[in-house]
Formats: C-alpha cells, sequence, structure tokens
C-alpha cells in the first residue's frame, strides 16, 4: 500500500482542477458537463446524495472536492491498491478511474457504510477463486466425525443374492417318451446282434435273426442309447400339491420346482423337499414376566407360511426350530412393555389380546423375513401368572373387583339422593334449611346404600 495516498490525491486533483481528463485537448477546458452514471443507478442531478456545484467556482460542472470526498478518495484509493496487491492481476493505473468519476459522482454514503466489511471478509473476496470441483467436495468437520449410530437391536438381513426362482424342469410325459426311445433304440441293436431270444422277436412279429455275438460297432450305440434311457427315466418324479423341491447342484443354488404331477428333473440335482402349505403352530406354556416383574404363563399360536423356499432351505439350518426361537423371543419383547393388570387405574394391559397380537406379529414378521417364512398371525391364547404368584395375584384381583363395585354402588347413591332432594326442594314440596337438609341426606344415603348392598 501507498504511504502516502493523500498527497498522491492532492496532486490529482489540482491536475483535475487544470485540465479535464475526459476532454480532448483542443476542446474548451470547461464544458457544461453532461450527467453521468457511476453503475450504481443514481444521477448527478436528481439524486439528493450527489454533492451540487461549488458555488464559489461559477461556470464549472465538476464540484468541489469538500473534505468528505477527499477522504473518501483516499479510503478507495487505499482499498484499491490493497485488491491489487493481494490479486493476481496486472495492474491498473489508479488515477485513471478516480480522476473524473470520483469527484463528481462519488455518493457521500460510500465509505460510511451502515455495516462494513471487516478486513477478512475483504482478503476473502480479493483472494482468487478456488477449484470449485475441491470447494464442493464435503469436508468432514469435527461434529460429523463425532458422530456415531446408536447401538440398538438389529434385525436380520438375508442373502439379496438367494432369492427364489423357477427351476429347470420339464413336464413328465417328455422324460417317458424319451426313455422310451432310447429303450426301443437299445431293443433294436440288440436284435440286429441277434441277442434278442427268437420266442420274443417272433411275438412281435419280426424276422429272428442268428446270434453273431456283439461287436465293437454294437458297443457306442448302446452305451449312448442307456445313458439316454436312465437320465431320460431317473429324472422323473411326482410332485404333491403345497409341497416344493429345492434344486442344488454342488452345494449351490439352482431353482424351485413348484409344479405338481409328473415332472421331470436332471437326475445330477439334488431335490430337497419343503412343505409350503399354510401351517399353524402352537406352543407349549412358555414363561415370561410382564413390566412389573410378575412371572407369567403365555401359550402362543402362530399361523405361518413358507414364502421363499430358498432362504428356508439354505439360510438356516432348520426354519422350523428358527420359528420356534423366535416366537419365544418376540414373546418375550412384548410382554415386557406392559402390565398384566391394572387393578385401580384405566391403562391399557396385556388383557388386551389384540393390540398384544397385533405387536407380537409385526415384530416376529420382521424377525423371520430373512428366512424366507412369512407370519400371519401371532395370537397369545392364554395368559396366565406362574403358579407362584397365582393365588396372590387372584386375591388382589378380587379385592380390586370388590372396590370397583363398591365405588359404582356409591356412586348411583348419591346421583339417587341428590336427584330425590332437589325434587323435594325445587317442586316446594318441603322447605328444608341447612339442618334438615343434612339429615336427610343422610337418611336417605343410609337407606339407598342398604337396598343396594342387599
Amino acid at each position: 500500500m501507498d504511504p502516502h495516498p493523500d498527497q498522491d490525491f492532492h496532486q490529482d486533483f489540482h491536475q483535475d482542477q487544470d485540465q479535464d481528463p475526459n476532454q480532448a485537448p483542443d476542446q474548451d477546458p470547461h464544458p457544461e458537463p453532461e450527467p453521468q452514471h457511476d453503475g450504481t443507478g443514481t444521477h448527478p442531478r436528481t439524486d439528493p446524495r450527489v454533492r451540487p456545484p461549488h458555488p464559489g467556482v461559477p461556470g464549472r460542472g465538476v464540484p468541489g472536492p469538500g473534505v468528505a470526498g477527499i477522504v473518501a478518495r483516499a479510503v478507495a484509493r487505499g482499498l484499491e491498491r490493497e485488491d491489487d496487491d493481494t490479486q493476481d492481476l496486472p495492474l491498473v493505473p489508479p488515477a485513471a478511474p478516480f480522476r473524473g468519476a470520483a469527484a463528481t459522482e462519488v455518493p457521500l454514503h460510500l465509505p460510511f457504510r451502515a455495516d462494513p466489511k471487516p478486513p477478512a471478509a475483504t482478503a476473502a473476496t480479493a483472494a482468487p477463486p478456488a477449484d470449485p470441483a475441491r470447494s464442493a467436495r464435503p469436508r468432514p468437520g469435527p461434529a460429523a466425525a463425532s458422530v456415531r449410530p446408536a447401538p440398538g437391536r438389529r434385525v436380520p438381513r438375508g442373502d439379496d443374492r438367494l432369492r427364489e426362482h423357477r427351476g429347470p424342469v420339464l413336464p413328465g410325459w417328455i422324460g417317458v417318451a424319451v426313455g422310451g426311445l432310447a429303450l426301443a433304440g437299445c431293443v433294436a441293436v440288440l436284435w440286429r446282434a441277434g441277442v434278442v431270444p427268437a420266442s420274443l422277436v417272433a411275438a412281435f412279429g419280426a424276422t429272428p435273426r442268428a446270434y453273431e455275438g456283439l461287436r465293437a460297432t454294437h458297443w457306442p450305440p448302446l452305451a449312448f442309447l442307456g445313458v439316454v434311457a436312465l437320465l431320460a427315466l431317473g429324472g422323473l418324479g411326482r410332485a404333491r400339491t403345497g409341497h416344493a423341491w429345492v434344486l442344488t447342484l454342488f452345494g449351490r443354488y439352482r431353482g424351485t420346482v413348484r409344479r405338481t404331477g409328473l415332472t421331470w428333473v436332471s437326475p445330477l440335482l439334488l431335490r430337497r423337499r419343503v412343505d409350503v402349505r399354510l401351517r399353524h403352530w402352537r406352543s407349549d406354556p412358555m414363561p415370561a414376566v410382564d413390566s412389573g416383574g410378575l412371572a407369567l404363563q403365555v401359550v402362543v399360536q402362530v399361523v405361518w407360511q413358507v414364502k421363499d423356499t430358498a432362504r428356508a432351505t439354505l439360510a438356516v439350518a432348520d426354519h422350523t426350530e428358527y420359528l420356534a426361537e423366535q416366537v419365544e423371543s418376540a414373546m418375550a419383547r412384548v410382554l415386557s412393555q406392559l402390565p398384566a393388570d391394572a387393578f385401580h387405574e384405566a391403562a391399557p394391559t396385556l388383557r388386551d389380546a389384540e393390540a398384544v397380537g397385533d405387536a407380537l406379529t409385526r415384530m416376529l414378521a420382521a424377525e423371520t423375513e430373512a428366512v424366507g417364512v412369512e407370519v400371519f398371525s401371532a395370537q397369545p391364547t392364554r395368559i396366565e401368572y406362574a403358579p407362584e404368584v397365582a393365588e396372590a395375584m387372584r386375591r388382589r384381583r378380587v379385592a380390586a373387583i370388590d372396590a370397583k363395585h363398591r365405588d359404582t354402588v356409591l356412586t348411583s347413591v348419591v346421583d339417587a339422593v341428590d336427584d330425590t332432594v332437589h325434587r323435594l326442594t325445587s317442586r316446594g314440596i318441603v322447605e328444608l334449611d341447612d339442618y334438615e337438609r343434612k339429615a336427610l341426606v343422610k337418611d336417605l344415603t343410609v337407606a339407598f346404600y342398604t337396598g343396594r348392598s342387599e
């Protein structure tokens, strides 16, 4: 930055008084100036922020400098030179942009902004633009680095590559036809060699041939036709309704066959039968606890079906055993969220079988989806207290029922007494003072309560 910006400014200002840089050398040095715009949308004649021409210089179109103008020009020159030093751009002579514009069109409010930018912001605007690819790249901050996923239960997820698809299967009649043709070809080769007995040949109306032995030319067709017959007849199978075959080849899943009736599947594939019918499972009494820690005995009935045979067979060792274990686990989590009974308050309890069944079904369906099992319903059919607490809880339940009954009776008695007294007094039948009213209420309450108790 120039250490003496004010000296340069005074030199340029005196030069401007002698000659206007916007005029040619052969023109009048004091013409009437044309209205100019400084790019900020202001007009020197209509904008009130522009100083009027100096009254002491008649005939001049350039206004006088003034103290504010001198300060504004000095600040603008210093900022311009600082920007030129920080930017890697060719230097521009500082006098050219300021001679005509600074003295005539710089408003007074520009150097005195209400929200001046700090030096850091000015340096940031003067710095060269950064690489857009680098700036668009997200930068991990300390907050992002410290964020970690909250611990919790993880629902098992199955292998996405292991999904049921249709396996290689053909109708059974194709295997029967191919196998019959292969056997017929074998018989024909043996007949030409004379191996078939004459009596059997005569039964089919053919001409017997003398036995000449099996030559080398007979073995290849016999071997080929024999293999074809074995493959064609060995792949035949009877698929039952409600069952499916899971096919594997050397441990790799090759598909699922859900067709019924006579089918042909390659005998090289290993078959595993899976029951895909709608099934239900009723558990034995299982131990559990409610939200209060009371021991319970629960029996659950589950309606389920194998939806993905590949996962049910290959993703778990035994899907039925896995289902039973998940039923017990899900039941323990659901029952521990509510009390078995709410004796003295109206609150949700485990006696709401519909809500408990819905929660248990949703949780169990999410747990068994990974093994290809679809759960339609999981309903607790019986929720009882364990034998060691059953007697105590029975007495507590009886006491709660008795208290609720007495409260109901007392409420009805109070309503009846209030209605009776109100009718007697409102109709003018009797006129009672406070003492007589209290006595009447007492007598009616005793009478009504005694009658209700009986």
